[in-house]
């Protein structure tokens, strides 16, 4: 008998992220350290301390079979920077959940994914929801699809957007957090794809003219060789929020030159910069990531931009893949809202010749974090984020697991298929 597409009841659970919630411009600002807290007043709206436990909010679609398929809500790290949603309050989320997005849920089509989507992430009061919800609601769409369709999350999607089934790993990218020697270290014993993110969030981490940062860089890229397996060679990757601007000006052509001098620092590797200037705005940041990315294009050097803050929606992504302005966009998934977005954001950055790089943050879940691989597969982005935490094992484990899941039981269908195929041509018109 078929599985009626509907949705039965929905239930919440209230959760907790994997790291913290960080008040960014207070940071910048130079909060100083107290152990793991840090001292002084918040500057961001929402927050009640400069660091704050990160919360969730799990969503449960009961089907019509009993089963209960399961996504999770959060925000990012630095919740309220950047252009993105404030700070995640679980009693906020959990309002809006229950008065407005369950309703939408009970009467939709699971079997339906894009559809679905478009029904339950209509606009509210002539405003978008909580990108939160957008992002937990939509991992629970997805699940309920794969369950009606007795196949995985990527085989929807590929389903969905007409894509090839995969049969490539996407490399795994991995973040070290502010423990950056022994997590450097733990990932070069791990062979992770590309490496350290490095956390160089503050002046003190990135030094007067950036000396801090371009030592660490080049000690990073020494260790790989002295610890690292034989031939391994990991992409270089480092998030400087922002600190190149800060610290030696706002100007394309001085930024342009500190990068090229750092990517020759450290021959035969590929380099790649994220958030190297934030010149506030969309608009501007725009501008300003293009005239970079060209010049470095120009100078031919290894060195590559990824763009973060001010590039958030769907709709960003669109206009930095169209400008050329960056040449890898972080697909920060919390703050692109519905997971369908992120599918439609890798393809639109695969169609303006713009890499894709699947993150997240530090904040999610296992759960999101599973669904973020299942994405990244079916889409084949450049890469994407081990995921969740800062503690390096964790994210690698998760992610990496999953991945390696997802493709044995994409191998085993191509099997399975080419089996029947050929049993198919021996019926048909004998051996």
């Amino acid at each position: 008998m078929k599985l009626s597409p509907t949705i039965r009841d929905v239930i919440l659970a209230p959760g907790n992220g994997s790291f913290f919630y960080d008040d960014q411009a207070a940071i910048r600002a130079g909060a100083a350290h107290d152990g793991f807290r840090y001292l002084g007043a918040p500057l961001t709206s929402g927050f009640t301390t400069i660091r704050m436990p990160s919360r969730s909010l799990s969503i449960g679609l009961v089907l019509a079979d009993d089963v209960i398929v399961w996504g999770d809500m959060m925000n990012v790290q630095y919740s309220g920077a950047g252009g993105r949603d404030p700070l995640f309050q679980v009693e906020t989320i959990d309002a809006i959940t229950r008065s407005v997005v369950i309703p939408r849920l009970l009467g939709v089509d699971v079997s339906d994914f894009l559809g679905a989507c478009d029904g339950v992430f209509a606009y509210h009061e002539e405003k978008r929801l909580p990108l939160a919800i957008e992002y937990g609601a939509s991992q629970a769409l997805l699940r309920a699809a794969a369950h009606l369709a007795k196949t995985t999350l990527a085989e929807v999607i590929c389903s969905e957007f007409s894509l090839p089934l995969p049969d490539r790993p996407v490399p795994i990218y991995a973040q070290c957090g502010d423990s950056r020697e022994i997590n450097v270290d733990k990932m070069i014993l791990k062979s992770v794809d590309i490496l350290p993110h490095g956390l160089i969030n503050s002046r003190e981490k990135f030094g007067a003219s950036g000396e801090t940062f371009r030592e660490f860089v080049k000690w990073v890229a020494k260790r790989t060789q002295e610890i690292g397996e034989p031939g391994y060679h990991p992409i270089l990757h480092f998030d400087v929020y922002g600190w190149i601007g800060l610290e030696i000006g706002m100007d394309a052509e001085k930024i342009a030159d500190f990068i090229a001098r750092l990517a020759d620092e450290v021959p035969g590797y590929r380099l790649h910069i994220e958030c190297p200037v934030n010149f506030g705005s969309t608009e501007a940041q725009l501008d300003g990531y293009a005239r970079i990315v060209a010049l470095l294009d120009g100078r031919g050097t290894e060195a590559r931009i990824v763009v973060d803050e001010e590039c958030n929606t769907l709709e960003d992504i669109g206009l930095f893949a169209k400008a050329k302005a960056a040449h890898l966009i972080q697909i920060k998934m919390p703050d692109v809202g519905s997971i369908a977005d992120t599918a439609k954001a890798v393809l639109v950055c695969k169609e303006n010749g713009v890499g894709a790089y699947i993150g997240g943050s530090c904040t999610e879940t296992d759960l999101s974090a599973r669904a973020a691989v299942n994405i990244a597969v079916a889409t084949q982005a450049e890469m994407m984020l081990a995921k969740p935490g800062m503690g390096v094992d964790e994210g690698i484990s998760i992610v990496g697991n999953e991945q390696s899941r997802l493709l044995s039981i994409l191998r085993y269908r191509r099997s399975q298929s080419n089996i029947r195929n050929v049993m198919q041509h021996w019926h048909e018109k004998g051996p």
